[in-house]
């Protein structure tokens, strides 16, 4: 870790995160702070959390800690609350999931794995044939998109279009729901799939009923972007276990020479890489955590890269080991709103790192890493390499 002036209300600030050292805060509150008051400014009044089992215990309690309400520390309400998978609580969260998990469990995921590595070969011959390419944007980023974009149903010759859409919005900083071109897209395939319905997730989505009842085209069409967003804390995972490979390449030697070593290097680049920043919970009811009161309506920050380096948890946190059991870590959340794509997320990146190790020979990194200005996300925007094949 960076030297970094210890102040609680800097996490807020996105430069922190693009260029200063969280960690070190993180774990300044961990030891003297671990429930933490931040009184209302340019984001409304919220309690941060920054210890594994305090996190785990919030994640685990959804009736005294809501989604409805946002899942993200941002002004007011999220207006797709009540809408989407991420935001909502039980009994319809648990029937939306419903409807979408078969394309997500562990036989589904399996089928998938010709497509991945598919489009993975893909990918990388294009880096390859480029020389020097960005990591970020021309592996990871378009292997995420291309996999869910699959699974939604949205033909090939269209991917590209969707990338580009995507990636203005995550520019931007707003939500996907308020790009023009990609509402548009998404309204017009809501309706083909309503006429003649295949064996996709828009199909099933725009199909299939929650207490007997048609999702409106306002709920579809959020679920659709719901879906797409979350794919930037895969691409983040894959950028950032790239990334702390060059770092350590004792460890991507190691993985080289010792393939079942894999779903362990996996794990730790979740840990690691902890790309979902934050996630916030709204309280029911009041609560108290460690000592201190919380009331209904507050809002509770989990600082998840913050648990993931967690003294009491981990055996040196701050050194990045394949080998590391046991892996307790939580970047994937944990209770009725673990990750519904956790399986895929996984598969992706055993696919994908597999397959650099087959085929390229030699991985350089080929210029400074920009990292983003975020308060949600946090992983490399930038990761110039040099890829060469065997």
């Amino acid at each position: 870790m960076t030297t970094t002036a210890v102040s609680p209300a800097l996490l807020t600030d996105p430069e922190l995160h693009a260029s200063g050292d969280p960690h070190a805060v993180w774990q300044w509150m961990r030891a003297h702070a671990p429930v933490y008051r931040h009184e209302e400014a340019e984001l409304p009044a919220f309690w941060s959390l920054t210890r594994h089992e305090d996190i785990r215990s919030v994640y685990r309690d959804a009736a005294a800690f809501s989604s409805a309400r946002g899942v993200l520390l941002r002004p007011g309400d999220d207006p797709g609350g009540g809408m989407t998978l991420a935001l909502t609580d039980a009994p319809r969260h648990k029937q939306l999931r419903g409807l979408m998990a078969d394309w997500f469990n562990t036989r589904a995921v399996r089928g998938l794995e010709g497509y991945v590595r598919a489009a993975t070969r893909r990918v990388l011959g294009r880096a390859v044939e480029l020389g020097t390419c960005d990591f970020a944007d021309d592996v990871a980023g378009r292997l995420s998109l291309s996999v869910i974009c699959h699974i939604l149903g949205i033909p090939e010759q269209d991917h590209e279009d969707l990338y580009r859409w995507t990636n203005e919005a995550f520019e931007a900083h707003t939500s996907l729901v308020s790009h023009p071109r990609l509402v548009e897209y998404f309204m017009e395939l809501l309706y083909q799939r309503m006429e003649e319905p295949t064996d996709d997730l828009v199909s099933a989505l725009v199909n299939g009923t929650v207490d007997g009842e048609l999702l409106t085209e306002e709920e579809a069409v959020f679920n659709c972007e719901n879906l797409i967003g979350a794919t930037e804390n895969g691409r983040l995972a894959l950028i950032g276990g790239m990334q702390a490979f060059l770092e350590h390449p004792e460890q991507w030697q190691r993985l080289a020479s010792d393939r079942s070593l894999m779903p362990g290097a996996i794990e730790e680049i979740l840990r690691w890489t902890s790309s979902a920043t934050h996630s916030m919970r709204v309280a029911t009811r009041s609560v108290e955590i460690r000592g201190t009161r919380l009331e209904a309506g507050d809002r509770v920050v989990l600082w998840l890269p913050s648990a993931n380096r967690d003294e009491d948890v981990f055996t040196d946190p701050y050194v990045f080991d394949i080998t590391r059991s046991p892996n307790r870590h939580i970047a994937l959340a944990a209770g009725e709103h673990f990750c519904i794509g956790s399986t895929l997320a996984r598969a992706e990146m055993r696919v994908l790192f597999t397959e650099l190790l087959d085929t390229v020979g030699r991985i350089e990194q080929s210029g400074p890493v920009r990292r983003l200005r975020s308060i949600e996300v946090g992983g490399p925007e930038t990761l110039p390499v040099r890829l060469t094949t065997k």
